[in-house]
């Protein structure tokens, strides 16, 4: 790891690894003038399929926007519902609801953090017509257990926004379900500043999500827009990025990996820490622990300069889903995870002085 700060020194949450390479990636597209859909979305798109061992991929503005194009390509709407995990971020629900299907939200599992398969099948109904599944923090989630518990005719989508790297027994992450959703925001290993994808093995699907990510203009036959979208494309500058960054992806999880071994050596015993399944790779997006003075944590965290946050979101507990719950593991995972300091730039001395401050706290 890198050279640790000073005592005193602010800590950063997350910091990108972003450098030199990508300052000339970014230039070289200025110097084109193709700013946005030129030639770097198309490769961008290439090494993201390669990467997720998926036949497509297709670049959008955000992980928000994919999720969103996701369900608007299965053409889901009022009177459908889709099962979501009652502990994620909110993009994971509204992207549902955003098409006017239901979004019902189903409890997870209290160690992983994750849905919990047992609960999907008790929450299928007629009306299901497919699953997000979240693989939280860059956690695989347990695909096998999650396509047991649902019909053969309810789709299964995958919220990988935080688990580009991850691989489900040997399976790469995004590319397990009918589609896949990735996020590009700073916190991710992978970042274009902004950005998202959706990945895909069906060609129709493939087709869907471009049309719609581009007003849902239709061009095979002269300009139609059969079905009215919006605009969530992705410029070739912020692609020139990603681009450099995914040609170091093993390489920004393992130095990740690196980090989230050195806090499990100090925490075991201490909080309850993070881990993946055995056979899994988790992609380590973000280092959340768990304890029971989460709050305490966070304010001595935060008033010795080290920045970090709560893990996410019992959704239940917003008023946009309110009307849902109580669901027990989702609220003790929102009263209980605290997400630490995760980036390429921490050191073993950095990493002393979290632990040091939770050690404190829980003893």
């Amino acid at each position: 790891m890198v050279q640790g700060t000073e005592a005193g020194t602010r800590i950063r949450l997350a910091w990108p690894d972003v450098g030199p390479d990508e300052l000339a990636a970014v230039a070289e597209v200025l110097a084109t003038g193709f700013l946005t859909m030129g030639p770097k979305v198309a490769e961008f798109e290439a090494a993201l399929a390669r990467a997720c061992d998926s036949e497509h991929a297709v670049a959008v503005s955000s992980g928000t926007a994919a999720l969103h194009l996701a369900v608007l390509a299965l053409e889901f709407g009022e009177g459908d519902e889709v099962i979501v995990p009652a502990y994620t971020f909110p993009a994971t629900a509204s992207a549902v609801a955003l098409t006017g299907a239901l979004p019902v939200l189903v409890d997870v599992e209290p160690e992983t953090m994750n849905v919990d398969p047992a609960r999907v099948y008790d929450a299928v109904t007629e009306r299901t017509r497919a699953v997000i599944g979240v693989h939280l923090f860059g956690r695989p989630l347990d695909w096998e257990a999650l396509q047991s518990a649902v019909p053969p005719d309810v789709v299964l989508i995958e919220d990988a926004a935080g688990a580009l790297g991850a691989r489900w027994r040997g399976m790469a992450c995004g590319g397990l379900g009918v589609m896949g959703c990735l996020s590009f925001h700073p916190r991710k290993v992978v970042t274009t500043g902004e950005g998202g994808a959706v990945t895909t093995s069906d060609d129709e699907l493939d087709a869907s999500v471009r049309r719609l990510r581009h007003h849902g203009i239709a061009t095979r036959a002269g300009f139609e827009i059969p079905v009215p979208s919006t605009n969530y494309r992705l410029s070739d500058l912020q692609c020139a990025i990603g681009i450099t960054q995914l040609a170091r992806l093993e390489e920004l999880v393992a130095a990740r990996r690196r980090v989230a071994e050195a806090y499990t050596e100090r925490l075991r015993g201490v909080v309850a820490t993070p881990s993946a399944d055995e056979g899994d790779e988790h992609g380590w997006q973000a280092y959340v622990v768990q304890l029971d003075r989460r709050d305490d944590a966070l304010a001595a965290l935060r008033r010795e300069g080290i920045e970090a946050q709560i893990g996410t979101y019992a959704l239940h507990r917003l008023r946009a889903y309110r009307d849902q719950g109580p669901f027990q593991h989702a609220d003790a995972c929102f009263a209980r995870a605290l997400a630490l300091p995760l980036h390429s730039r921490l050191a073993d001395d950095d990493v002393e002085r979290v632990c040091g401050v939770l050690t404190q706290v829980v003893s």
